[in-house]
């Protein structure tokens, strides 16, 4: 079990700060990352700039701690990576997008709270 800290780092039950697994995904490794990923891949749309993107950060990290071995978790920069959000339509950041078998499963736009994330990938996961 994790919890999250006021400055919204992930913390294990000890209270020693835990690895997340949300790693970076580019215009370039899109394809190798996501769509051929064997298992679900949730990807988190942000910019630095974006306040509520802050706010989902430690949501989506204890995500990724939660679905380890189930589901795979990686972020998108769409400062730096305009051509896969573009592709997608993605207008609103934060956005979250689930694939399973390389085909777009799900789609929360804006800050949701955990319970709704959860809902949402155990839906794909169904």
């Amino acid at each position: 079990m994790s919890i999250s800290t006021e400055s919204g780092e992930a913390r294990g039950p000890e209270g020693k700060k835990t690895m997340a697994e949300v790693r970076d995904t580019t215009d370039i490794t899109w394809d190798a990352d996501v769509l051929k990923n064997e298992l679900p891949t949730l990807v988190d749309f942000w910019a630095p700039w974006c306040g509520p993107c802050r706010m989902v950060k430690p949501i989506v990290e204890e995500l990724s701690e939660e679905y380890a071995g189930k589901v795979n978790f990686f972020k998108m920069n769409t400062d730096d990576n305009p051509q896969v959000p573009s592709k997608f339509g993605i207008r609103s950041i934060p956005s979250l997008l689930i694939f399973k078998n390389g085909e777009l499963a799900g789609t929360i736009v804006g800050f949701r709270p955990k319970g709704d994330l959860k809902k949402r990938i155990d839906e794909v996961l169904a």
